[in-house]
């Protein structure tokens, strides 16, 4: 599981765009809301003047070896295993119940 929330974590943080909140309004009975435009947050960290340019160095130079098709293929592969995992929990499970108990 910890394999899995790693790469989704780089997937979502680099590559994934979401969009910022800025403001609510209340307008009668709705509420009109408005967003940011898109960036990931790896875009609004180099953008960021509280981050020091050390950081935003390391954070370019990571961003240079990472590919979102590789990255989406691992996840789809850890998913996968997590999910055969579960199967074979389930199965397991389900044949133990089935057994006659003797008490």
């Amino acid at each position: 599981m910890n394999d899995l929330y790693e790469v989704l974590r780089l997937y979502v943080n680099i590559f994934q765009p979401s969009a910022k909140l800025v403001s609510k309004k209340r307008v009668g009975s709705k509420v009109v809301k408005h967003y940011d435009k898109l960036e990931t947050p790896y875009q609004r960290l180099l953008e960021s003047s509280c981050v020091d340019e050390a950081t935003k160095e390391a954070l370019r130079q990571a961003y240079e070896t990472l590919n979102p098709a590789d990255l989406k293929r691992r996840i789809d592969r850890l998913k996968r295993k997590l999910e055969q995992c579960h199967k074979k929990k389930n199965e397991a499970k389900k044949a133990a119940d089935r057994e006659p108990s003797f008490v």
